[in-house]
């Protein structure tokens, strides 16, 4: 009969990334790096990009281990936080506005509404049609990039209460624009 093996402690991890322990980093990237690479490509869609996401986060996770603070979550959460917050803040900072073509100017200009404008018109009336707090938690997560998590801290609401409304709401906004 062998013994059970000892699970992997994350926060010690940590504490000897803090200390300058290579093994230690090496064992959280050996038990981790699959999934927070999953976690970053879920988000860019790019396997590369993704895989540069995590190698940034795991630097991160080395030069600020010192700052991990176990009451504030566990070491886990803040090494899915860094790479999920670096994955959020590459798509951020890397999304651009379509330039404008010389037909979109045009139809700013004249007295007709465009279809985009009509469109437009449609579903501002049909989110106005929501529940305030609903249609933030809408904005919050398509427009803001929150998750459902920092939703609900934002709002001080509760976590199953956010998804519910985000669910419902796109259904009602669904049902309006259909």
């Amino acid at each position: 009969m062998s013994l059970p093996e000892n699970p992997f402690d994350y926060e010690v991890a940590l504490h000897g990334c803090a200390a300058g322990d290579r093994r230690a980093l090496h064992g959280l990237y050996e038990r981790e790096g699959g999934r927070l690479l999953g976690v970053a490509l879920r988000i860019v869609g790019d396997r590369a990009l993704a895989e540069d996401i995590v190698h940034d986060a795991f630097v991160r996770i080395w030069t600020q281990a010192a700052s991990f603070d176990a009451r504030r979550g566990s070491a886990r959460g803040w090494m899915f936080t860094i790479t999920r917050h670096l994955a959020l803040d590459h798509i951020r900072s890397h999304t651009r506005l379509r330039a404008l073509s010389d037909e979109d100017l045009a139809s700013l200009t004249t007295d007709e509404p465009s279809e985009v404008a009509l469109g437009g018109a449609r579903i501002d009336g049909c989110l106005e049609q929501l529940d305030p707090q609903r249609r933030q938690c809408l904005y919050h997560a398509y427009l803001d990039g929150y998750s459902h998590a920092e939703i609900a801290q934002r709002l001080q609401t509760p976590l199953g209460t956010v998804k519910a409304w985000i669910k419902r709401s796109l259904a009602a906004l669904r049902e309006c624009m259909g």
